[in-house]
């Protein structure tokens, strides 16, 4: 878990910066091109974009991090909470694209140096440049098939965590650890595959899935990891257990935003730049949590995470394998060549219908898997721009 998310609301997508007050260009001018392609300077303290509008349409954030905190930037609608699209785990001398289709309407940019906190905030508008945005013509079947059947997999993943989490709470508040140890895992894996659309929602996720090391002052500790620590206390010096009493109200407050969650998915509505950004959000989330082995600190059941958020990313971009061929067959290829690859990596830490305890990996393993996690998100970061070209 990280408290950022992406994207994938239909709703919203802007950001802020600085500019002048020169008339609009024609739509399909090569001002308006340029117009639509935007740098930000992310630094430890400021959030600098080079412009605060931009026409409707195909928009590139070139974000670079001039500060010496790893940084992301993020994309919220104008309620400030839900986050439509973000680029994460940043490194201090990087530069990122952010792509994605933007409707127009007002909007928020955020940076966040060190990944903490609400992050420098700004206005964003987006204005009606008259052309259609999104994919059009031949393109326009592939796009709806792709919404469509990533709409159905978030779907049936939300019911299976709901259903999930109701016979993990119930086993925790029972008092029976060893079969709340035994769902705990498995349960999440559901949270893990949509974790970017879960994300997207700004006030569930630091309910649901916050770490103890990223709390922020004043911060109350809810949600899974709160009950992970309950679970598996060994590595915690002097940990007093939760009473009978107050398991219950954490684990009733888990049901009872992963309920809120469930009810929320069935809203959205997706595009294809969104499940392409989403992907390539899902293998940010493995390689600044899962394949370090701080999400699960206390269960130390990363690898069961690090697995799900690759199937969720693969998902996505084989719904969007069409019209990726369609645009650019090389990519597609090239992914394809670095989840196999991922893949066979993860199969070697597998332990029954599960996979061995983070702890159990070496140096050796741990760095063959941040090297593929690396490698496919090269290519993968290249997905949104191609299926939107």
């Amino acid at each position: 878990m990280k408290t950022r998310v992406p994207a994938l609301l239909v709703a919203a997508l802007l950001l802020a910066g600085c500019t002048d007050n020169a008339p609009a260009s024609p739509a399909g001018s090569a001002d308006a091109l340029d117009a639509r392609k935007l740098t930000v300077e992310a630094s430890d303290t400021a959030c600098t974009l080079s412009a605060v509008t931009a026409p409707s349409g195909t928009l590139t954030f070139s974000v670079t991090n001039t500060g010496s905190q790893v940084n992301e930037f993020y994309l919220l609608a104008s309620d400030g909470l839900r986050i439509v699209a973000e680029v994460e785990n940043i490194g201090p001398g990087l530069t990122r694209d952010l792509v994605l289709s933007a409707p127009a309407g007002t909007y928020f940019s955020a940076c966040k140096p060190g990944m903490v906190g609400s992050g420098i905030r700004a206005g964003f508008t987006v204005t009606d440049s008259g052309e259609p945005v999104g994919p059009t013509g031949d393109d326009a079947a592939l796009v709806d098939a792709a919404n469509t059947a990533y709409a159905a997999y978030v779907g049936d993943q939300v019911d299976q965590l709901l259903a999930g989490t109701k016979e993990f709470v119930a086993a925790y508040t029972a008092g029976d650890d060893d079969k709340a140890r035994a769902l705990y895992a498995p349960t999440r894996v559901h949270w893990e595959r949509i974790e970017t659309v879960a994300e997207s929602f700004g006030d569930l996720d630091p309910k649901m899935d916050a770490r103890e090391a990223d709390l922020e002052q004043g911060q109350k500790w809810t949600g899974w990891h709160r009950l992970e620590k309950d679970l598996w206390p060994a590595r915690a010096k002097g940990y007093k257990p939760l009473t009978t009493a107050e398991r219950k109200t954490y684990a009733d407050d888990l049901l009872a935003n992963t309920e809120v969650l469930h009810e929320r998915v069935q809203t959205l509505t997706y595009t294809v730049d969104g499940i392409a950004n989403g992907a390539k959000g899902l293998l940010d989330e493995v390689a600044t949590g899962k394949v370090t082995g701080e999400e699960e600190y206390w269960s130390r059941t990363d690898l069961w995470d690090f697995q799900a958020n690759v199937d969720g990313a693969r998902v996505a971009w084989e719904g969007l394998r069409d019209l990726l061929k369609r645009k650019n067959a090389a990519l597609d290829t090239q992914i394809e060549t670095r989840f196999t690859e991922l893949q066979k990596l993860l199969d070697a830490t597998k332990s029954g219908d599960g996979f061995v305890t983070y702890d159990k990996l070496d140096k050796a393993q741990v760095k063959a898997l941040s090297d593929a996690v690396n490698a496919l998100s090269e290519p993968l970061s290249k997905l949104a721009g191609a299926v939107l070209s």
